[in-house]
């Protein structure tokens, strides 16, 4: 049996392979050896390849990552926030099951969606219970935020379609950046016009009707777009005091790849989501938050600081790893590197987004598509063939809101 003194810690192949899942008993481990330890298990969790040698361990990266992969990473991530907020979910959990519709009702309901703007704690409590339900982990989006509850105004009740969520962009995206034909000094200046759309989605017995794609529809609606004017028109940002002005576009990302949700959702010929490419997978969603909160326990036993100020956000979560790497001796860019990559799309709200947003037009040429029209088109294109499908209708006919569970 092949053995290593990893940091003072004795790694064997039996740990590494046993169960495909790494997991070392950290306790009693000094700060530094807890940090490679968890950097170790979290790689090899995603089926990065470790050779154990005489005297150093060496990691590769797969080439890509599975679906099923970020999927199992994205579950361990989940578990570990909602068993941090059970007492919380198991507290709200009849309150998200009375806001939403059994399938009886839904197959009989002419589906009406009404937008409702979170605004009191009860809202934002229903939309947190929610977004619990995503599959990804639930996480506190920084900036600008819109979070919206979508109703079926034609049911008595008024049930939760879904949710979505519009919030400040990401700052660069070098990939967003080269389609939009942004240099630093342009993007600075108007990225304030667009958004991040960080959650779209339906919740059951809606999302067997392909109700993701009535909401990603809806958030190409001027009545979206006038949500979003009421709320930050003349305003000006905290950090470097710009004007919000009108919101000319949005973009989104799909974590699992080419998203069947956005693809081919077109209205009047025009791609309402523009697929423009993959990220090169830089980022930190491939570590689990306990390695991150142990890199910080150890930048604090060595007196190393890592400023953190509200809304600093993913920034501040890279600051941590190239910190810690610089000081463990690793390659903290390498491991940065090799996240996973998403495929970026992009919503035009006006026939000239790209030319406002490059400073090649000054008047939007809004497309103005209204929620009733939008809503007519997904009945038409989607919802009219799914109620004729007998699995789907089975599936929806099954869904009891007592049922529901995160």
């Amino acid at each position: 049996m092949d053995v290593i003194e990893f940091d003072n810690t004795t790694i064997t192949k039996e740990q590494i392979s046993k169960n495909h899942v790494v997991l070392f008993n950290i306790d009693g481990k000094s700060s530094k050896q807890k940090v490679l330890l968890l950097i170790l298990r979290d790689l090899y969790n995603l089926n990065w390849q470790i050779k154990i040698g005489n005297e150093k361990i060496e990691v590769y990266p797969p080439e890509s990552y599975d679906k099923a992969t970020i999927k199992k990473t994205m579950a361990v991530k989940r578990i570990e926030i909602i068993n941090k907020n059970k007492q919380w979910i198991d507290k709200n959990i009849d309150f998200a099951r009375k806001n939403l519709a059994n399938g009886l009702d839904v197959l009989a309901s002419k589906i009406d969606p009404m937008i409702e703007v979170c605004q009191t704690r009860k809202q934002h409590d229903l939309f947190r219970m929610y977004r619990y339900y995503w599959s990804s982990p639930y996480s506190d989006y920084v900036g600008r935020r819109i979070k919206l509850i979508i109703r079926d105004k034609a049911l008595p009740n008024k049930p939760v379609i879904g949710i979505a969520a519009l919030g400040s962009p990401i700052i660069h995206i070098p990939e967003r950046d080269e389609f939009i034909g942004w240099d630093r000094v342009t993007r600075t200046k108007n990225l304030i016009l667009t958004m991040d759309a960080f959650i779209i989605g339906a919740l059951p017995p809606y999302n067997h009707l392909l109700g993701g794609k009535l909401i990603s529809l809806l958030l190409a609606s001027k009545e979206v777009r006038r949500i979003y004017n009421n709320k930050y028109r003349g305003k000006t940002t905290i950090i470097d005091n710009r004007i919000s002005n009108s919101l000319i576009g949005i973009f989104t990302t799909s974590l699992y790849g080419k998203s069947s949700q956005y693809n081919r959702l077109k209205y009047k010929n025009i791609a309402v989501y523009q697929d423009i490419g993959h990220t090169k997978g830089y980022g930190s969603l491939h570590l689990s938050d306990e390695t991150l909160r142990e890199m910080v326990k150890y930048l604090k036993s060595q007196n190393i600081g890592v400023n953190h100020h509200f809304g600093d956000g993913p920034s501040w979560v890279m600051r941590v790893i190239r910190t810690a790497g610089d000081s463990l001796g690793f390659d903290s860019d390498f491991l940065l590197r090799h996240s996973f990559r998403r495929s970026i799309y992009f919503v035009p709200l006006a026939k000239n987004s790209k030319e406002i947003l490059n400073n090649q037009s000054k008047r939007p040429q809004f497309y103005d598509f209204t929620k009733k029209e939008l809503v007519e088109h997904w009945k038409t294109r989607w919802l009219n063939n799914r109620k004729k499908n007998d699995d789907i209708i089975n599936r929806v006919l099954d869904f009891d809101p007592i049922d529901f569970n995160i």
